[in-house]
């Protein structure tokens, strides 16, 4: 346990005190792990475990059915565990096939910051789902470390005890807060509720930083005004429309919500003097894709391959026949579409996003996701 402690310390240590200017383009964080926490943009089978399966044709284009992904194929998520050379992240709650060695996901679909909404597991109760991860996980491994108990396939699957204070912990979440606010109360009162909603943000931050969490990567909302179900579920459509088709007064209560949250990093990096945090405006590189996407080789950015919102609401993986016509297969090539199922990125657009924001011009400070430790 002081080897833990000593450890930590260190690691700390090296991200206050080591000079930038000496390692940027020339080394690597060496994250051992990632933690992630946020919402279905980034769960990779939490919901899926917890209630019911995500159906196919998710997941088609990546390990099939058992993806657990909203997604014909890979997320954000995924693409970050790539560039950082980790395995794909096991959900928290998928009691099968996970490995916990190299980090875990708590994100889960529908999930908000604020408690309610859609799903049960908002932030605060994923950041104590990790708290009880790390407690049970340490006690394991030092427990079958001094008694040799268990296989050394077991040890080997979850977390050495010393890699939480020198993990990545990234988060995406915030979209449920707006979309179930615009769903029930006005677009003026999911305004007023953003520094209540971001206030608990802040305060799930810091409680990983006692828990000796020291290096943040945090995406803020996209345009949540350029999803194809926000667009066809909006009535007051007259005006309110962007050059994109975008719904222009959610587009900019998200950007607001943005503003906010990027002060709450810049308050938060004052304060946790330890850790090193990188705000990625995630809004911008999704919004530029939506603009540029006949040009980027997509169609129409307001289509989407999976499922149907045209008065039938039909998610993706449900089958069904309304008025003599079937609903229920995936289009033919979701390559094309920068939505998958109008509310989700497909793979394609995923990966166009990813290969943005992980370079770090999105980034503030303009780090890459490699870097991000310095």
């Amino acid at each position: 346990m002081l080897m833990f402690v000593l450890r930590c310390l260190f690691v700390s240590s090296v991200v206050v005190f080591i000079k930038t200017s000496a390692v940027q383009g020339s080394k690597r964080c060496e994250f051992p792990a990632i933690y992630n926490f946020g919402d279905s943009n980034s769960d990779t089978g939490a919901i899926s475990a917890a209630f019911t399966g995500l159906h196919p044709p998710n997941g088609e284009n990546f390990l099939g059915s058992l993806s657990g992904r909203a997604c014909d194929g890979r997320l954000i998520i995924d693409f970050i565990t790539e560039e950082l050379k980790v395995p794909y992240l096991s959900a928290y709650l998928n009691s099968v096939g996970s490995n916990y060695r190299h980090g875990a996901n708590f994100a889960t679909g529908g999930s908000s910051i604020l408690p309610g909404g859609y799903s049960p597991f908002h932030l605060g109760l994923q950041i104590s789902q990790f708290i009880q991860f790390k407690s049970r996980t340490k006690v394991l491994f030092y427990q079958h470390s001094v008694n040799n108990r268990t296989t050394p396939s077991f040890k080997s699957s979850i977390p050495r005890p010393h890699d939480f204070c020198s993990a990545l912990y990234t988060f995406d979440i915030g979209q449920n807060d707006l979309a179930y606010g615009f769903q029930h109360t006005s677009e003026e009162q999911v305004r007023e509720s953003i520094p209540n909603i971001l206030k608990k943000f802040s305060e799930a931050v810091q409680q990983l930083y006692i828990e000796r969490a020291r290096v943040f990567w945090i995406h803020n909302t996209g345009p949540i005004g350029c999803l194809p179900f926000n667009f066809l579920s909006y009535k007051s459509k007259q005006g309110n429309l962007d050059a994109n088709g975008c719904v222009k007064p959610q587009n900019e209560i998200a950007q607001e919500f943005n503003r906010q949250l990027k002060d709450h990093v810049f308050q938060l990096r004052r304060k946790l003097t330890l850790a090193k945090f990188t705000y990625v405006d995630v809004y911008k590189a999704k919004y530029q894709l939506v603009s540029n996407a006949k040009k980027l080789g997509f169609i129409n950015p307001l289509k989407f391959c999976c499922g149907s919102y045209h008065g039938y609401q039909i998610t993706c993986g449900k089958k069904s026949t309304e008025n003599e016509t079937f609903y229920g297969n995936a289009c033919k090539s979701p390559s094309q579409l920068v939505s998958w199922d109008g509310i989700h990125y497909s793979q394609a657009a995923n990966l166009l996003i990813a290969k943005q924001i992980l370079s770090g011009a999105f980034s503030d400070p303009s780090v890459a996701i490699e870097q991000a430790c310095f």
